[in-house]
């Protein structure tokens, strides 16, 4: 039988596109491509200047290119990952295996939970950079700096709700499982419950026949009379 846990018994229904695109992790998904979009082509488009003394281009973040490479892979990631898992909440109504539904929302909350935290650092190594950074550097492009600083940290927020979709997710299918199994022992509710008098020898209500009295202690023998 077809487990129902992870809305599995739900699956099969036809894809309706409005209530997908009012969702709030449909949302956050585009909020959070968009975010990741401004970081990571703003850092390769205006990240890198060229100071007049030097030949070589360097990272407008304290001539920090670590800070600056740190953005771009964690932007593109979380580009490409938004994108998947689009995919994956439009298809996922259509899935009826619980087991890749529960492997979808894990890996949702697992994603969202690490991509949190790494939009946190690299936020932070970001705002530390720029404030050490000197005022000449600074003239070149502030405008773009305080953007790549600003969505770093929009995306701590929107991944952040991400988490906590899948992680409201997550135990909505752990509870319709728990609600699934249930012990036969202590399940008062299927149509044969356990007999009576199964701990016994035999029947409660058991009385002797009227008959093993007479049988077991029979009178004399009496003969008959001519």
């Amino acid at each position: 039988m077809q487990s129902s846990a992870y809305g599995a018994s739900l699956a099969g229904g036809a894809f309706d596109l409005v209530n997908f695109v009012t969702q709030p992790q449909t949302i956050l998904r585009c909020l959070s491509w968009l975010f990741s979009v401004v970081v990571f082509a703003t850092i390769t488009a205006e990240g890198y200047v060229n100071p007049t003394q030097e030949p070589d281009t360097k990272c407008i973040f304290n001539k920090n290119d670590s800070a600056c490479s740190y953005g771009v892979g964690i932007g593109v990631l979380a580009f490409l990952a938004c994108v998947v898992f689009l995919m994956l909440d439009a298809y996922f109504p259509q899935i009826s295996n619980a087991k890749e539904r529960k492997c979808i929302v894990i890996g949702d909350l697992v994603f969202s939970a690490a991509w949190t935290f790494l939009w946190f650092i690299c936020f932070c190594v970001l705002a530390n950079q720029w404030s050490k950074t000197s005022d000449p550097e600074a003239a070149v492009a502030p405008d773009a700096a305080r953007a790549i600083v600003a969505f770093s940290f929009f995306s701590i927020i929107t991944w952040g709700l991400l988490s906590f979709f899948a992680l409201g997710r997550y135990r909505q299918g752990v509870s319709e499982f728990d609600q699934e199994y249930r012990d036969p022992a202590n399940d008062h509710s299927t149509p044969y419950p356990p007999a009576p008098y199964a701990s016994s020898s035999g029947p409660t209500g058991y009385q002797q026949s009227p008959f093993s009295h007479n049988q077991e202690q029979p009178g004399e023998y009496q003969p008959p009379a001519y």
